[in-house]
């Protein structure tokens, strides 16, 4: 169902891509959008419990997208240091290819908001996180991404 790399000796191992979705801390989240457009938004995530987590208003052009076609792609770039003598970039990225719903039980948007909090401010108390989530409760949507395929590349090095 989903392609082969074509550079297969560049691919990063699942260990890899992991560890750049964990790291990260942006990447593009592209959804199938208004008249067959592709509609790609930067976004703030986590990837936690094998699944990524996002944040948005409860309304737009991504959740109108998200409610007619559930499949998405995530994109972080891990790495991207310019080398101009060489023409090129050495980089790392990850694409992840999977489903995204809206999160409608409370206890589970929490704790994703929680994670994303730490992730985010981990000095923060616990008391001072609360209050964050609290503040901005009623007009948040919360979106997870489960994984059903994700590959990662990187710089192929001159020999």
């Amino acid at each position: 169902m989903f392609r082969e790399m074509r550079r297969k000796k560049q691919a990063l191992t699942m260990e890899e891509c992991e560890q750049i979705l964990q790291k990260g801390t942006s990447g593009v989240l592209a959804v199938a959008g208004d008249d067959d457009y592709p509609y790609a938004a930067p976004l703030s995530y986590i990837y936690w419990n094998g699944k990524l987590y996002f944040h948005c208003a409860k309304s737009g052009h991504k959740l109108d997208a998200i409610a007619r076609n559930e499949k998405a792609s995530f994109c972080v770039i891990g790495q991207d240091n310019v080398l101009p003598e060489e023409y090129t970039t050495d980089y790392r990225s990850v694409i992840v290819f999977g489903k995204i719903c809206v999160l409608e039980d409370d206890d589970a948007k929490r704790a994703a908001m929680e994670a994303l909090g730490r992730k985010y401010a981990p000095e923060a108390s616990d008391a001072r996180l609360q209050a964050e989530i609290d503040g901005y409760w009623k007009p948040l949507c919360v979106l997870e991404m489960s994984i059903d395929h994700m590959s990662g590349k990187r710089r192929k090095k001159a020999q």
